[in-house]
């Protein structure tokens, strides 16, 4: 009989692991809240690490090594009862074929991140209500963070889940929240599904693809040819650069890759379009100013 039980439990476990489609590193850091009750911090850290990793996101069947490395971390700058207050950072990676690099695809800050949450109240995830502004966030962004990822391997590969994210979106307005709202110049959750899906955009998905797949993929066999790549992908922004107000998506584009860029092109080999490249990404992304003069 105890045989059975375990290699019951070895395969529950065995089908857990080929559900999961994250890899993820869920933070919850309380430094900034006074007071010494501090266990409901740790428990929602669990839960939410245990919602995010062990949920299927996906009807695709998921190797461990296939797993999506990402991290989420919340910082609560108060607590009243089971009201918090606090922003929210989202990173993800992909991983560079032939090589032991990862690429980094997100590093998103949200500052506006307030819900409520009781100690031990069950994490579930409805897809035809909104419940609460923590279940909602989580899950939208954890669609971004698939989506985008499948946006890397595939030509517009991330679409059915960049859309569940706009579901989330829709669902969340109800709550009347502004970041879910579509405020006129405001850079939130509205404005970045929004423009992730907006036609006139779509050849921002275009450029992520050929930066990835025909870029960094191929950097371990024909590092010139890559580089090429690269860089016109990159020099490809300037075309959706003013179609619409502070252009979220570039900017959210060069958050996460600002240093990667600088690190290939401070060194040989040179590439054509070098000098192009250099006045694009001062006009794209002024605040990365002090980064870009280390490209040659």
């Amino acid at each position: 009989m105890q045989k059975i039980v375990i290699i019951f439990l070895l395969m529950f476990s065995i089908s857990l692991m080929k559900a999961q489609e994250l890899n993820c590193l869920v933070t919850v850091n309380y430094n900034q809240v006074q007071g010494s009750n501090t266990q409901v911090f740790k428990t929602l850290e669990r839960s939410l690490s245990e919602f995010v990793n062990q949920k299927k996101w996906t009807n695709k069947e998921v190797k461990p090594e296939e797993r999506i490395d990402c991290a989420f971390t919340i910082i609560i700058s108060s607590r009243d009862a089971n009201n918090f207050e606090a922003t929210l950072q989202v990173q993800s990676t992909r991983p560079v074929y032939s090589s032991a690099y990862a690429s980094p695809i997100l590093n998103l800050k949200d500052n506006d991140f307030n819900f409520k949450y009781n100690e031990f109240d069950p994490l579930i995830y409805n897809k035809n209500s909104y419940d609460s502004n923590l279940i909602s966030m989580i899950v939208f962004y954890v669609n971004i963070i698939i989506g985008t990822d499948a946006d890397t391997f595939k030509k517009n590969g991330g679409e059915v889940y960049l859309k569940e994210a706009q579901n989330v979106m829709l669902q969340a307005q109800q709550s009347g929240i502004a970041s879910w709202q579509n405020v006129v110049g405001k850079q939130n959750r509205f404005l970045l599904i929004d423009n992730f899906l907006s036609p006139k955009l779509a050849s921002y998905r275009t450029t992520i693809y050929n930066y990835h797949r025909n870029g960094m993929d191929k950097f371990a066999t024909d590092k010139n040819a890559a580089k090429q790549t690269i860089e016109d992908a990159i020099i490809s922004l300037e075309s959706i650069y003013n179609k619409t107000v502070g252009n979220y998506l570039i900017r959210t584009f060069f958050d996460a890759k600002a240093d990667e860029i600088v690190n290939m092109y401070s060194d040989e080999p040179s590439t054509r379009k070098q000098n192009k490249l250099k006045q694009i990404v001062r006009k794209l992304s002024p605040n990365n100013n002090s980064r870009w003069k280390n490209i040659k």
